[in-house]
């Protein structure tokens, strides 16, 4: 309702999907755009209705996709609203409207991670940790298209069976849900003792058992696992914000020549110069079945205690 006067490189859209997504409130803290009330749904899916003076990316009736930035004072939960132009991509015919909203955000983090931070190449292996969460369905199938040889950790043993049906097949599963297997031992014997060119981690233990809350100790490998599984020139890409690396692991590191390389996919809204690449990149992880709009606010609580293991979206 009221809707504020549209500017010349403003896309009026129809909203047709949007998925919901956690919300960082510490990055926002960070960068002095926290608010009592912040907007949840940031990437939709929908048709355009009207177009400024000066968009010269699309039309009306273009079918569109997109990531609303961090400072939108707007949600993507909603009927109509107002985006410009350089947030846009043409969606894929292909695609349905949830599937387009549900796949945008991890499309991006997946080809962040395996085109800029770490270019994957014709027979490179890759180690893709909680590989069936959306985010890792989707490297996968990356790393998989670029012909790397890709290895996964499974949660539990439902998580196994999904990556075991994925298509093309051929990635290679370990399942730590018992919390007998290690990791690192796995991958070396799996790679004939080299290690692993590229690994994409779902977090990281920092410190001992002891000091680790039990189920983060059961599924997440510990950083030195990590570091000893990277082969001779190996590229570790972390999620992990508050990585802490003691002399030791550097020098680990420097040995190897391995380098790390932190997986944030908001550079892309933070930095205006890099909005080409951004463009350039806006191109399919466990979807759930779409939610109504009256179920959004509980969904997006589910969502905000990371007890959502596939992607919520709100379907209009």
């Amino acid at each position: 309702e009221n809707l504020p006067a549209s500017r010349d490189h403003d896309v009026k859209v129809q909203v047709r999907a949007c998925a919901l997504s956690w919300v960082d409130t510490q990055l926002l803290a960070e960068i002095k755009l926290k608010k009592e009330l912040v907007p949840v749904g940031r990437e939709i899916s929908g048709v355009v209705l009207e177009v400024g003076s000066k968009v010269t990316f699309f039309q009306p009736d273009d079918e569109v996709v997109g990531i609303l930035p961090l400072d939108s004072e707007d949600s993507g939960v909603c009927e109509v609203i107002l985006v410009h132009e350089h947030y846009l991509a043409h969606k894929p015919q292909k695609l349905c409207w949830a599937e387009a909203a549900g796949t945008l955000r991890d499309g991006l983090r997946a080809y962040t991670a395996l085109h800029y931070l770490a270019p994957v190449s014709p027979g490179s292996s890759v180690l893709v940790l909680d590989g069936a969460s959306p985010f890792g369905t989707i490297a996968i199938q990356l790393a998989q298209h670029r012909g790397a040889k890709v290895i996964s950790t499974a949660h539990s043993l439902e998580d196994k069976q999904y990556l075991e049906r994925l298509r093309p097949a051929g990635a290679r599963v370990i399942d730590v849900s018992h919390g007998k297997i290690d990791v690192a031992e796995s991958c070396l014997e799996e790679t004939g003792g080299l290690g692993v060119d590229i690994v994409l981690d779902a977090g990281v233990r920092l410190y001992s058992a002891e000091d680790e809350p039990a189920s983060r100790c059961q599924l997440l490998p510990h950083k030195h696992d990590i570091i000893t599984l990277l082969g001779v020139g190996g590229r570790w890409i972390t999620t992990e914000r508050n990585l802490q690396l003691d002399p030791p692991d550097s020098h680990s590191l420097f040995l190897k020549g391995a380098t790390v390389s932190f997986l944030n996919e908001e550079v892309w809204n933070l930095s205006n110069v890099q909005q080409g690449k951004y463009l350039d990149i806006l191109w399919w992880p466990q979807l759930d079945e779409p939610i109504p709009l009256y179920e959004a606010k509980v969904s997006m609580e589910i969502v905000q205690k990371n007890q959502a293991r596939k992607r919520q979206v709100i379907q209009f």
